[in-house]
């Protein structure tokens, strides 16, 4: 049970840190600056993680093993950290980006996991689509 648990429950603690620190993003900062801190820590502390856990294996040779999708995932972080702060910057509630994208996210992604990877379509998820569509209307009305 715990090691069903505990991989949501770090996303779920580190998105409430996440927003907070994309939030608090000094004004007058270039994003892409602040950004570029971030991901020297991040880096700092991905290395670190990977000889606590990497189990004796060799750091560079477990890197050649990555491939495209490991490069291109740099890139989308950069487009989603970029887009948050962007968007809080422009005036968005720290209580409604995160929903607005999440329900958008998770409809496109009920349509990714069907014609990419065959995933069922059922009634159920097109009524969760009709909700969470219902919910975007009453969270942005004012």
């Amino acid at each position: 049970m715990f090691a069903y648990v505990w991989p949501i429950a770090l996303v779920v603690l580190s998105n409430i840190v996440y927003h907070v620190c994309a939030k608090s993003v000094p004004s007058d900062v270039n994003p892409f600056a602040s950004l570029t801190v971030t991901y020297a820590i991040g880096a700092l502390a991905a290395a670190a993680a990977f000889f606590l856990t990497g189990k004796g294996a060799g750091f560079f040779r477990e890197i050649g093993k990555a491939n495209w999708s490991s490069y291109v995932l740099g890139l989308v972080i950069l487009g989603l950290e970029a887009g948050f702060i962007y968007a809080y910057k422009a005036g968005w509630q720290v209580s409604t980006a995160s929903i607005v994208q999440c329900a958008f996210l998770t409809i496109a992604l009920i349509f990714v996991g069907y014609f990419l990877y065959q995933e069922s379509l059922s009634w159920n998820k097109l009524i969760g689509i009709a909700l969470a569509i219902a919910g975007l209307i009453f969270i942005n009305l004012k």
